[in-house]
């Protein structure tokens, strides 16, 4: 009789994070239809910039959820913009509320539903999606205000289209957006059972130090808020995860392991390539 060879070895659910896939790019099309699980299991987590206009949102995350076991998506500040071509002229609260409405109906978990459990190698773990915004308080080096800090950013020329498209009805403005959001996440986080280990998604880092690498400084206050500068300690957090920077890499902030897991515009990982793929593994973590 003869003897049967093993095949090697079946591998096991994957908890997966892309973000950052600016679809309305015809070259980054392909990346998005491209993304698939190796397991019927794996999940996937989007942080944010998935696309600008509500429907290429849409037919992103219906593709990726028809694939994946299950998707958890938090907004970037791209779903957010109200594009002039858009048919859907949401602003603000409003459009952010009409895009969590869209994801339930495909089933993609939102900032705004429970935290799911992945119960696979490397948990129990929550994973928690979360939406902040930023409040221009990682200012540039010498303003001591928002208003020198956004004088100093328009002085030479380095403005984030937020300022033109991205409208926070009904808040006076984006910081004041970012505070309620804050307390109101902050305040879920408090409530979570501590046992369980988070992976905190936000498409914005939670600190200012990732922001230290922009070419670019002034564009840092775009990019968060000191007011979650120190979730990751505070709360059972396994690892964070976030997008927005355009710059994928890995790195540690008092133990915990932050993940950045931009594909980025098509001028930049041409030239860059993608060097920590195009799905981040991020459980069970593998160095």
């Amino acid at each position: 009789m003869p003897s049967t060879i093993p095949g090697p070895p079946k591998p096991g659910r994957r908890l997966l994070a892309v973000s950052d896939l600016h679809i309305s790019m015809a070259d980054n099309v392909p990346i998005m239809e491209s993304l698939r699980p190796v397991t019927d299991e794996d999940w996937l987590i989007v942080a944010g910039d998935v696309a600008e206009e509500i429907a290429d949102v849409e037919r992103a995350l219906k593709l990726l959820a028809s694939r994946f076991a299950k998707v958890i998506w938090a907004p970037g500040n791209h779903e957010l913009w109200t594009p002039p071509a858009d048919p859907v002229p949401l602003r603000g609260q409003e459009r952010y509320q009409h895009l969590v409405e869209l994801c339930r109906g495909l089933g993609v978990v939102t900032p705004e539903d429970p935290y799911p459990v992945w119960e696979g190698e490397g948990g129990p773990v929550a994973v928690a999606p979360l939406f902040t915004l930023y409040d221009y308080t990682f200012r540039t080096p010498t303003a001591a205000t928002k208003r020198e800090s956004l004088e100093q950013a328009h002085a030479v020329g380095v403005v984030c289209t937020d300022e033109y498209l991205l409208h926070p009805d009904p808040y006076p403005a984006a910081d004041d957006w970012c505070r309620a959001r804050v307390a109101a996440t902050e305040a879920r986080l408090a409530a979570h059972d501590p046992s369980v280990p988070l992976v905190l998604i936000n498409h914005w880092p939670l600190v200012r130090e990732p922001t230290d690498v922009l070419t670019y400084p002034e564009f840092a206050q775009w990019c968060g808020t000191v007011l979650t500068r120190d979730w990751h300690r505070r709360f059972n957090t396994a690892a964070v995860v976030y997008g927005h920077l355009h710059i994928p890499r890995t790195t540690w902030y008092d133990g915990v392991r932050f993940e950045e897991v931009s594909i980025g515009y098509p001028r930049e990982w041409r030239r860059r390539g993608h060097p920590k793929g195009l799905l981040r593994q991020i459980l069970p973590y593998q160095q």
